[in-house]
């Protein structure tokens, strides 16, 4: 549905955007995660066609975005700091999309203004709070019946039931209209529960773009303890002065333990947890040669898996496992 090919954008001799690949099928949920200035914001405008690209090409549903009225009224893009009218209220914002998006259902307008605890408003949206606004948002992207939405920091100022509310509306909309979302966040605990897909971007490109589940496989926790013989290849490891500095100089990325990547090691007491590369069976086989009294795989969630690919590239994290 998006495709997304060596997409360049340069700002007085920055590369915003450097070479960016990404693609997102039909009917998913594609989660855009990366740290703060990563590029995540620029990308999202040149998919809605804000931005121009100064090289590559952005195709949804194979047409290109910019200047194209067609395409854009199949676009639903609810940004991190909305934007309205300065003296529109729901109803008038509500006139506006039904003038742009030809598939508008107003039925469904009608109904989810009680969802959303607007069915009474008469206020000007600018003068609500900014978790009303972001719910005024969504009633009219979702209303809009568009083919694509892209959310920028979606959820952001929703208390945790009407966070629950919007993910179940959007998740309803992909399963039975095969709707494709786009969504960037920095609430990967929240993205872990939705997303088909994620992307992590990081200095203008996407440097990794895998399913979750794959994501997931790939990539695992170790607590491992041995008894009297200790491997000193491993003690010695634990105790390098070059692995506690690997933020700045990137050493953690060419360690191997038992012919495993490994990207993390801390030792506490006398339990080493480690971050390795591949999967279960082949890390657990592994370890097995050294007899070890506790080999322990543990599931990593989104957010170690973003924090250590990062950590290859300069991305300054300390120990986070305790």
């Amino acid at each position: 549905m998006i495709k997304v090919e060596n997409l360049k954008k340069e700002f007085d001799g920055f590369y915003a955007l450097d070479g960016v690949n990404l693609n997102v099928e039909k009917g998913s949920v594609y989660g855009l995660v990366g740290p703060n200035g990563a590029g995540k914001s620029t990308l999202i405008r040149h998919l809605t066609g804000v931005y121009k690209q100064d090289e590559g090409s952005i195709l949804i549903d194979g047409q290109p975005v910019f200047e194209n009225d067609e395409i854009k009224g199949r676009i639903a893009y609810i940004p991190d700091d909305v934007f309205f009218f300065m003296q529109a209220n729901i109803n008038d914002m509500m006139k506006f999309y039904r003038g742009i998006y030809r598939n508008f259902n107003t039925e469904r307008y009608e109904k989810l203004l009680n969802v959303f605890e607007l069915v009474n408003s008469k206020r000007t949206i600018r003068k609500m709070s900014k978790g009303m606004q972001k719910q005024a948002a969504f009633l009219l992207a979702i209303s809009s019946m568009a083919d694509v939405i892209i959310l920028d920091e979606p959820v952001d100022g929703l208390d945790p039931v009407m966070r629950r509310q919007v993910w179940s509306i959007l998740l309803q909309d992909v399963a039975e209209r095969g709707t494709t979302v786009l969504v960037s966040s920095h609430n990967l605990r929240e993205l872990e529960d939705v997303c088909d897909t994620v992307g992590i971007m990081n200095k203008g490109k996407i440097m990794l773009e895998k399913s979750l589940e794959s994501l997931q496989g790939n990539i695992q926790k170790l607590q491992i303890a041995f008894g009297e013989e200790t491997p000193l290849e491993l003690m010695a490891l634990a105790n390098s002065e070059d692995h506690k500095n690997a933020e700045e100089d990137n050493s953690s990325k060419n360690m191997n333990f038992a012919g495993c990547e490994l990207l993390h090691i801390q030792k506490s007491g006398s339990v080493y947890n480690m971050i390795l590369r591949g999967s279960p069976e082949e890390i657990t086989k592994k370890m097995e040669a050294y007899k070890p009294v506790l080999c322990d795989i543990i599931p990593l969630t989104l957010e170690e898996i973003f924090i250590y690919e990062l950590g290859g590239e300069n991305y300054a994290v300390k120990d986070i496992i305790v």
